[in-house]
């Protein structure tokens, strides 16, 4: 998406003669030879280990009863050493997705051995301990291998882990411990993301911290927990956007997350205490605040922040819909709520036309 973005403005700017074709040319070729430039080969590659890592452990899984403990246990550790060794061998010669694919596979049985020693042995644990044991275990493989692909794996697992926490319906206390170690694994995914330069996987981190804050709330639907979302949000939101923080230039760097996860951990603050709210007034007070929070976002960010900009607009039309309906569609019915609500989406339209074509006049400006 973004070299197809790129490739259209280089050639308008040499249409235009702002630039030599020759040096347009040179920056698309410098871009696809970048080693983050993203490649269906790869991707294939990878889904290809992902599949065969799925085939030969329900190939084993089939026929664990006709082996013996000892053979079993050696055979997944072989495994595990054998495609890490080769991953060495591959990466050492040059052959990158060749050695990420392997080491996927090695990462995957090392998954299939821990459920395969406590079925073996019935150790006393439960999913959770074995998503977290996976987890380190990758951790290392990445961190051995500096491997992008592994830190994905990783991240993935760390999410796993979260759900393993919930999937009983909520927090036990025998859990309740590890539901802490949630923000501690996505830091060390983050660690792990500047490590190896997997730089997309970050958000699969940032996601879910915001993930892990949602759940808190869910355990604990209490508004002083929303309030403190509210306030934080917006305060790592403003410390990110404006230009005379001290974080500002920091943040600009990092791209758009540092301003777009904080801005949506504000929403979700107010969202939650609108859920909260009794009574109309309440409940209309808390919209009007995540109106002008809307407000707030697309006016010191929107014009350098996609991300920001659109959240803006949804939690603007949304929140427009959902007062109208609240405040005017129990009484006019749902007719008149269909025509307010026509009427609405048409003012948003049109305000943001004239917002987006504000942002577009000010970035010329800039130039």
């Amino acid at each position: 998406m973004y070299r197809g973005r790129m490739e259209r403005d280089l050639k308008r700017w040499v249409d235009l003669g702002l630039l030599p074709q020759s040096s347009a040319s040179a920056m698309l070729a410098e871009y696809d030879a970048r080693e983050s430039t993203f490649s269906v080969g790869r991707v294939l590659l990878a889904l290809a280990a992902l599949l065969l890592s799925a085939s030969l452990l329900l190939l084993l899984a089939a026929n664990w009863e006709a082996l013996p403990r000892l053979a079993r246990v050696a055979g997944v550790v072989l495994l595990i050493w054998l495609f890490h060794f080769l991953a060495a061998y591959f990466l050492g010669r040059g052959a990158k997705a060749v050695g990420a694919a392997l080491l996927i596979l090695g990462t995957m049985s090392f998954g299939a051995g821990i459920a395969l020693v406590g079925q073996m042995y019935h150790l006393s644990g439960d999913a959770a301990d074995a998503m977290l044991l996976w987890f380190a275990g990758a951790c290392l493989s990445a961190a051995a291998f500096a491997s992008a692909a592994v830190t994905t794996i990783a991240a993935c697992l760390a999410w796993a882990f979260l759900v393993t926490l919930f999937e009983s319906g909520g927090l036990v206390p025998v859990v309740e411990s590890y539901f802490w170690l949630v923000p501690v694994l996505a830091v060390i995914v983050l660690t792990l993301v500047r490590y190896t330069d997997a730089g997309r996987t970050r958000h699969l981190a940032y996601l879910l911290g915001v993930a892990w804050l949602g759940a808190l709330y869910v355990d604990n639907p209490e508004i002083w927990l929303a309030t403190s979302f509210f306030a934080a949000g917006l305060i790592a939101f403003l410390l990110a956007s404006l230009p005379r923080s001290p974080l500002y230039g920091l943040a600009s760097e990092a791209g758009s997350a540092p301003s777009f996860y904080p801005f949506a951990v504000a929403v979700i603050g107010l969202v939650a205490l609108q859920s909260e709210a009794r009574g109309a007034w309440a409940e209309i007070a808390v919209g009007v605040g995540l109106l002008a929070l809307a407000l707030v976002g697309i006016g010191i960010a929107g014009a350098r922040n996609g991300a920001v900009r659109y959240l803006a607009y949804a939690v603007f039309a949304a929140e427009i819909l959902y007062l109208a309906f609240e405040t005017l569609g129990s009484i006019l019915g749902t007719s008149g709520f269909f025509l307010i609500a026509g009427v609405v989406v048409a003012l948003v339209a049109w305000l943001v036309i004239r917002v987006e074509r504000r942002l577009g006049q000010a970035g010329e400006a800039s130039r």
